[in-house]
This record gives structure tokens, C-alpha cells and sequence, in this order.
């Protein structure tokens, strides 16, 4: 089941009133009682979904997003990260840079590379795409730049993260009893 699905039941459930907003958000409306509102939390969190209250949480969760649409993205970004965050958001890039800094602990760039890093692993082990290929499609001005980047965020090179995969495929499997 999806997260959206999830949180559908569970608002349902609880008889909370609701609307669908844009990037898959859902607004709760207003004078939720208290006992209801615990109940929803404590159910959402099993499956850890969070209630997000203050608007700088919200903004966090909405860059979140966006990167993560930008990492899984294989279209050139035809704008800067600052200019599109800022065009999507409604906001100065200074103030969704500080509000996320603040919350996350890492930059929104940092953040970026993570994500588009931990797709380059899926699609290393997948073994469908050369290195070109997924240097172009995670949006790196060259292959060179994809390694450095590579090592420097995983602390292994890309030709010893692939040794490992082989290693880990080429195990034998061992049954206990």
C-alpha cells in the first residue's frame, strides 16, 4: 500500500475531515479533537508516517520532495536547484536553504548528491546502464564528476562498490537448520 493510501484509511478511520492538496499532501481541517488527533498520530506513526504542524517542518518535507523528484528526474534541469526550489516554493532560496539547514542538519545541496548517490547504487546493481549512461541520467556534467562525488559521499570508488555486488551475488547460500 502506498503512503497516501495509508493515511487516506487512517483519516477515514478516525472520521477526520480532510483535502487532498498538491504534491501529495493532505490538509487536516481545523477543531480535530483532541482524543481523535492522538489516535490518527499513534496509527500513522506505525507505519512512519508523521504529522507535520509547524510550517517550517511542512517547507522541509516540501524540499524533500522536490529533491527527490530532481534525483529520479532523467530530463535535464534546464534551471539552477536555487531558482527552481524558489519557483516551486514561493520563497527566497536563502530562506529555504536556512529553514532546511536548520531542521536537517546537512545543505539542500548535500542532500541532493545523498539522494541522486543512493540512486546511482540501484542502478550499479541493477547492471542495465554503463557509467556514462547513469552520469548523464543523474543529471553530472561528466563521469569524472559522478566518481569523485561517488567516493567522496560513500568513501569507496565505484569499481570497488561493483567487486562487493559481485562478491555478495557470487556467495553461495548457506541453509542452517
Amino acid at each position: 500500500m502506498t503512503p497516501m493510501t495509508i493515511l487516506k484509511e487512517h483519516l477515514d478511520k478516525c472520521a477526520v475531515d480532510y483535502k487532498l492538496t498538491g504534491m501529495g499532501e493532505v490538509e487536516l481541517e481545523e477543531g480535530i479533537p483532541e482524543d481523535r488527533y492522538k489516535e490518527l498520530e499513534a496509527s500513522l506513526n506505525r507505519y512512519s508516517i508523521e504529522i507535520l504542524n509547524d510550517e517550517k517542518s511542512q517547507l522541509v518535507q516540501r524540499v524533500k520532495n522536490l529533491l527527490l523528484e530532481l534525483a529520479y528526474d532523467d530530463k535535464p534541469q534546464l534551471m539552477t536547484l536555487s531558482c527552481y526550489l524558489s519557483s516551486q516554493l514561493n520563497f527566497s532560496y536563502g530562506y529555504i536553504s536556512y529553514i532546511f539547514t536548520m531542521k536537517t542538519l546537512t545543505s539542500i545541496e548535500n542532500y541532493l548528491i545523498m539522494l541522486r548517490i543512493e540512486r546511482a547504487k540501484k542502478l550499479i546493481i541493477e547492471d542495465i546502464l554503463s557509467l556514462k549512461e547513469i552520469s548523464a541520467a543523474l543529471n553530472y556534467s561528466s563521469i569524472g564528476h559522478f566518481s569523485r562525488q561517488f567516493k567522496k559521499t560513500t568513501g569507496i570508488t565505484i569499481s570497488v562498490f561493483k567487486k562487493i555486488i559481485t562478491n555478495r551475488r557470487n556467495r553461495p547460500l548457506v541453509k542452517y537448520q
